[in-house]
């Protein structure tokens, strides 16, 4: 089956994040690129976002999500918008990069890679 790629580039993000006190008092902004796998053949034929996938809808959810949690570990908050993206949208893969800027105060940013397919969540019921 041929996989096409819808993506967000560069998706600001705030949220609560850190293992450190100073940083569980003030929300920081975090930077995101994901790229999800979709057959976007249905889309294309119809010309409608019903048979899409919204990324409006995908970075509203994101960061719905960052502004309501608390994280410690940017590892959880990737497996979390991973999840989350995978339950509400129609995709069949995931690439989430989450860049954490100035957290070292000699790296531009830090940050995690993942990549998830929808299966790797098929024990926990999703579909």
């Amino acid at each position: 089956m041929s996989l096409d790629t819808v993506f967000i580039t560069a998706l600001h993000i705030e949220t609560i994040i850190g293992i450190h006190a100073f940083e569980q008092n003030a929300p920081r902004p975090l930077i995101l690129d994901l790229e999800m796998g979709v057959d976007i053949r249905e889309a294309a034929a119809s010309d409608r976002i019903r048979d899409a996938v919204d990324y409006s809808a995908v970075a509203d959810e994101i960061i719905k999500l960052a502004a309501a949690r608390r994280f410690q570990l940017i590892e959880t908050l990737a497996e979390t918008i991973a999840r989350m993206v995978f339950e509400r949208f129609p995709i069949t893969t995931l690439r989430l990069s989450i860049g954490k800027p100035g957290a070292i105060d000699t790296a531009k940013t830090v940050g995690v890679r993942i990549e998830r397919r929808r299966e790797d969540y098929a024990a926990c019921g999703m579909r």
